[in-house]
């Protein structure tokens, strides 16, 4: 079992490629498609990248693996799909997520709240085969109500059995801490109970992480261990309790900004990485709701 990771420069995302070297499968986590918000331009210069480094290696793309609906990029999922085939993966609680900002952008009976522009549907326990490693879906909401993070271990024992597990937004790095739980359907005891879900892990398992926002004489990573978020995170490390992480979570989210992408970016990417039709004269639009999101 191999693990690629790819940094979005500008969104400071990470698209990992998951790769099974016995039967040349793979599955993609987390595509990005570049946006200039400033131009209203899509490119997909980025991600062509990965699509070139999976052809180059001759592998069969058999996921794309979405953690959640993002808030602050858009998804290549469609462009993955075009170029390397495979089926399209989230958890089915993203019709929640569907449902509550349908209602925020007044989409019309055209946009189906009901996940059916996805492939595959997954919920706590579902498992998907790559070869021979074996990917477990674990409901982790929180930060959305529709995360899911996903455990990846190899039944080979040739290549040695060992464990990733590919957090999202849920968990970043220990210096930077967790997810903000301020968005429609989000929920800091909620996001504190899925952390520890992930915590359980035995401590050697691999953390891949969505996002790493480094500190000021790092640089971006996108790994860390089970063992080090629970010695070092400054958000749930041992001994931090559910309270004292509720009372935090809250208080700093209270303080931030909204993504700069978080308007094209859902709507986006809960039609499955799709862009708006084109209209009469073959443009595609976005919708901008003026004084509601707060």
């Amino acid at each position: 079992m191999d693990v690629y990771s790819f940094l979005h420069n500008d969104s400071e995302t990470y698209t990992h490629v998951l790769v099974d070297a016995n039967s040349r499968q793979c599955a993609v986590i987390d595509p990005v498609l570049d946006f200039d918000e400033k131009a209203g331009h899509t490119s997909t210069n980025s991600i062509d990248e990965v699509i070139d480094f999976v052809r180059e290696h001759g592998w069969q793309t058999v996921y794309i693996i979405e953690t959640h609906a993002h808030a602050d990029h858009l998804s290549a999922a469609p462009h993955v799909k075009e170029a390397l085939g495979g089926k399209l993966v989230i958890g089915k609680y993203i019709t929640k997520v569907q449902k509550i900002f349908k209602a925020v952008f007044n989409f019309d009976t055209t946009f189906k709240a009901d996940a059916s522009q996805f492939d595959i549907l997954t919920e706590e326990g579902t498992n998907l085969m790559l070869g021979d490693i074996i990917i477990t879906a674990m409901h982790v909401p929180g930060h959305t109500p529709a995360d899911m993070a996903y455990v990846a271990q190899s039944s080979s024992t040739d290549s040695g059995a060992k464990t990733a597990v590919f957090v999202g937004d849920t968990l970043f790095a220990p210096d930077v801490g967790t997810a903000r739980c301020d968005f429609p359907g989000g929920d800091a005891a909620t996001l504190y109970q899925s952390i520890h879900k992930l915590l359980a892990l035995p401590d050697d398992t691999m953390m891949y992480l969505c996002h790493d926002y480094p500190c000021e004489g790092r640089k971006h990573c996108p790994t860390t261990t089970v063992k080090a978020q629970k010695m070092s995170n400054i958000h749930v490390k041992e001994g931090i309790t559910e309270s004292e992480f509720v009372q935090m979570r809250e208080r700093r989210d209270a303080t931030l900004s909204m993504p700069k992408l978080i308007i094209p970016a859902v709507q986006v990417n809960i039609d499955a990485g799709n862009l708006p039709a084109p209209e009469a004269n073959g443009v595609r639009y976005l919708k901008v709701p003026l004084n509601h999101l707060t």
